[in-house]
């Protein structure tokens, strides 16, 4: 019986643990942004690749840096964001207990396919700029 109740606590245990992880493609912070915004015509798609040690959110802006989606990312694995409006993408992303945005401007054509690696180099720290909580979760 006692073998039985260990078995059965060490489950519990565990599995309350990963429970708190999210899924990559989940949308973690809906509630704080307004509805995602798609165009189906442009054809144009975003590869998100997060190859950094821990998990991310990462957030996209057009080029008035009004909101246009969010996702969640776990370590070493992949999302695309697809149907995305023509424009100049600001793409933002809270890494553990900060948040950041890219330098670089990502410019989304017509039938485009982008790619975004996310990783961690310390020469390429001047890559990315600190930002605030609010900005990142201003709509």
């Amino acid at each position: 019986m006692k073998k039985t109740t260990l078995i059965f606590a060490i489950l519990l245990i565990t599995s309350s643990v990963f429970a708190q992880r999210g899924k990559t493609g989940d949308k973690t912070f809906s509630h704080r942004f307004p509805p995602e915004v798609f165009n189906t015509v442009s054809n144009a798609s975003l590869v998100l690749v997060n190859e950094v040690d821990h998990d991310i959110i990462v957030l996209i802006r057009d080029q008035e840096k009004k909101y246009l989606r969010h996702v969640y990312i776990r370590n070493n694995d992949t999302y695309i964001f697809k149907d995305l409006p023509i424009t100049r993408l600001y793409v933002q992303f809270k890494s553990k207990d900060f948040f950041y945005e890219d330098l670089d401007r990502t410019a989304i054509n017509f039938g485009e396919k982008h790619t975004f690696n996310f990783f961690f180099d310390a020469s390429q720290i001047g890559n990315y700029f600190q930002i605030s909580e609010e900005e990142f979760f201003k709509p």
